[in-house]
């Protein structure tokens, strides 16, 4: 394989992580629940209220080691699927180094309910006839990325939402209320815990066990040992930040995400066919050796 044909495989393999760092969240089943002193009825509320909002504006910095850093800014609605915009720029990491020899440092990302959309920029249109825009369709996610890690980041993308990490939460079995705080001039309540995925089994009762067994399957399939999560809810019920720190098999990732203008109107528009290429056609189409 020739060092450019190379650069471009690993280069549209970035795309997809960062777009599931971009978003970080995924969806979950029902949880019911009251506020109060009760640190987990509180936050089986802002599941709800969070999941129930449908939209909102995203801003979120994240971190994979040496992979990639990025930051990405957006709107996104998960209410009949996922949809939404995002721009992703690449700070730090093999990701910056690869997408620089491309000439890309940021990148607008297109979610819709059967595909995600890349913009891989002029110089990528310019080698492949006019065609800037690479689709990953949720389905091929799997083949992909391979194994039960690609079968996790197929669902994530088809069942997005904020409140996984409220979910996570509660799947501690360890909660602590931290505080009264204010975030970016909002008044909240700050909650935080630690999940290590082999303990889920006997700390299930505030999830149930279904939701606790799907908890633990998509934690695993990711390579999720444990996770370090702070959490603010504010006044509504409604997840306005978060951090985490994830141990993984292949390093610490950490995220921060801001989120805010919930409910807003969200409308995305696939890229015009005329410019985009297909992953599985721009695959097939590089050499192998």
């Amino acid at each position: 394989m020739t060092r450019t044909s190379t650069r471009r495989r690993t280069a549209v393999s970035f795309a997809v992580v960062a777009a599931l760092t971009g978003v970080v969240a995924c969806g979950s089943p029902d949880a019911d629940g009251n506020g109060g002193d009760d640190p987990f009825a509180a936050l089986k509320l802002a599941d709800s209220s969070t999941r129930d909002a449908d939209s909102s504006r995203i801003e979120s910095t994240g971190d994979l080691g040496e992979l990639m850093s990025i930051e990405a800014d957006g709107e996104v609605d998960w209410a009949d699927g996922l949809d939404g915009t995002m721009t992703i720029t690449y700070t730090g990491g093999q990701a910056a180094d690869q997408m620089r020899r491309l000439g890309v440092t940021s990148t607008e990302a297109r979610y819709l309910p059967d595909a995600y959309y890349a913009d891989m920029g002029d110089l990528f249109a310019g080698q492949y006839g006019g065609k800037r825009w690479i689709r990953y369709a949720y389905e091929d996610m799997g083949e992909m990325i391979g194994g039960a890690s690609g079968a996790y980041v197929r669902e994530h993308f088809k069942s997005v939402t904020p409140n996984q990490s409220v979910r996570l939460l509660l799947a501690s079995g360890d909660v602590e209320k931290v505080g009264e705080e204010d975030v970016r001039g909002e008044r909240t309540t700050h909650y935080a815990g630690t999940v290590a995925v082999a303990d889920l089994q006997e700390r299930n009762a505030n999830l149930g066990e279904e939701m606790r067994a799907e908890l633990e399957e998509q934690l695993r399939a990711a390579g999720i040992t444990t996770v370090d999560i702070d959490l603010w809810i504010d006044d509504d019920d409604l997840l306005v930040k978060k951090v985490e720190k994830a141990e993984t098999a292949n390093g610490t990732v950490n995220s921060t995400v801001h989120y805010s203008d919930y409910g807003v109107d969200v409308s995305t528009e696939e890229p015009p066919a005329a410019e985009t290429v297909d992953y599985r056609d721009l695959m097939s189409s590089l050499p192998t050796s």
